[in-house]
């Protein structure tokens, strides 16, 4: 039997739309309780993770400039592009930011309603719907820095020497679930949602065809 999805109140809802998700993607208690058990593992590396992560984003202009704008949260003196490094005050705040997250996700043994809003939240913040103060960041760059998480943790899994297989196939099917879930969160906040008298699979095209 088919199951009915309200499109509009997946956007309006998140404990609905992470439902959904949920039920599509197959995530369950297990999945959580295998990023528990690959807290041990993880938690560890963090330092190291995090590291990598900003020394990325410092390889290319386009990113490491949303670093010289202020962070939500952040009160010292902000370094220029030309001044800033990885070990500048306002660097230190985000790398304390994203291991906080890491941390949490990890964690977490109950996904709760407020657990799903801290997951949204930190979607949003990078958004200009938080004022601003808003770093503003383009979803292009959100997408591969969580891409780019996401491989560092994979590999972390693989070299666990410590793990057996079926237990690394578990954690790394639930790192690539989770992932998928926060990657939605953030796009969330990007996208327009469906009006209610015009679903996405009723649009019409205006667009023409390039070869006609």
């Amino acid at each position: 039997m088919t199951e009915h999805i309200d499109n509009i109140r997946l956007n309006g809802d998140l404990r609905y739309r992470f439902d959904y998700l949920s039920k599509f993607v197959n995530f369950s208690q297990n999945d959580i309780a295998a990023l528990n058990t690959l807290a041990t593992t993880v938690l560890p590396r963090v330092p190291v993770i995090v590291d990598a992560v900003y020394r990325k984003l410092f390889q290319f202009d386009v990113t490491k400039n949303f670093f010289v704008l202020r962070n939500d949260g952040f009160d010292g003196k902000l370094k220029d592009e030309q001044s800033l490094t990885l070990e500048s005050a306002q660097m230190t705040y985000r790398k304390d930011m994203l291991s906080g997250y890491l941390k949490r996700l990890f964690l977490q043994q109950e996904w709760t309603d407020d657990f799903l809003q801290y997951l949204s939240r930190v979607g949003r913040m990078h958004t200009n719907k938080m004022g601003a103060a808003s770093i503003n960041v383009d979803f292009i760059h959100i997408n591969a820095t969580l891409s780019y998480i996401e491989t560092l943790l994979i590999e972390v899994v693989w070299n666990a020497e410590t793990l057996d297989s079926k237990t690394k196939k578990e954690m790394l099917m639930a790192l690539n679930k989770v992932f998928r879930i926060q990657n939605d969160f953030f796009l969330l906040h990007y996208l327009e949602p469906a009006k209610e008298d015009e679903p996405p699979r009723h649009r019409k095209r205006t667009d023409k065809c390039a070869c006609s």
